[in-house]
């Protein structure tokens, strides 16, 4: 069975019109060309689904432009991915890109590797930044709410008498971040910080 070419436009919004598109897609020699109008999510897009669904091995899905199929380069990447694992090339017109020729896997397989170097150098950044914060005794998260001083009026204003309810809202804490601190189990002088 011959291997096909197969178009895919999409255009974000009722003003614009996929005429442009569709004259490159044919130009290109696509034998089938799906469509999709107005954005929205992956699973909104049954043009790109009806395409992914009737493309086999050896076939090429081609795009006027990248930003046809996603915002972000890792989307992007795992997607030219996910057609490599099924033997699909892939063509973006405008952006000079083709998995089927040697040099444009080349071209992918490079940003692919940047994309990834990118996200494992975040991660050791973070990391990094996370074990410099501890070396100079900072923890990470947000600020106890409950300070020392909060805790000894909490207990104070409990042994007096007042109602956990009021001792909470004088401190602009929950009554559960209250008894976190200061367990009604016992005596109110019971916990310590």
């Amino acid at each position: 069975m011959p291997a096909h070419r197969i178009g895919y436009a999409r255009v974000s919004t009722r003003d614009q019109n996929l005429d442009l598109q569709l004259d490159a897609l044919q130009k290109a020699g696509c034998d089938k060309i799906y469509e999709d109008t107005i954005s929205g999510t992956k699973s909104q897009r049954p043009g790109l689904a009806l395409a992914l669904d009737n493309l086999r091995d050896g076939d090429t899905l081609v795009v006027w432009k990248l930003d046809r199929l996603g915002r972000s380069v890792k989307d992007l990447l795992d997607f030219a991915g996910g057609l490599n694992k099924r033997g699909i090339g892939f063509v973006s017109l405008t952006d000079a890109i083709d998995t089927t020729t040697v040099s444009g896997r080349f071209f992918f397989n490079v940003m692919a590797s940047l994309a990834q170097m990118e996200r494992e150098l975040m991660v050791e950044r973070t990391q990094a930044g996370l074990q410099a914060a501890r070396e100079q005794g900072r923890v990470g998260g947000r600020k106890r709410i409950m300070t020392d001083a909060k805790i000894r009026s909490a207990r104070k204003l409990l042994n007096q008498g007042t109602p956990p309810r009021e001792v909470a809202d004088t401190l602009g804490v929950s009554v559960p971040t209250l008894y976190r601190w200061v367990p009604a189990t016992g005596s109110a002088e019971a916990s310590t910080p």
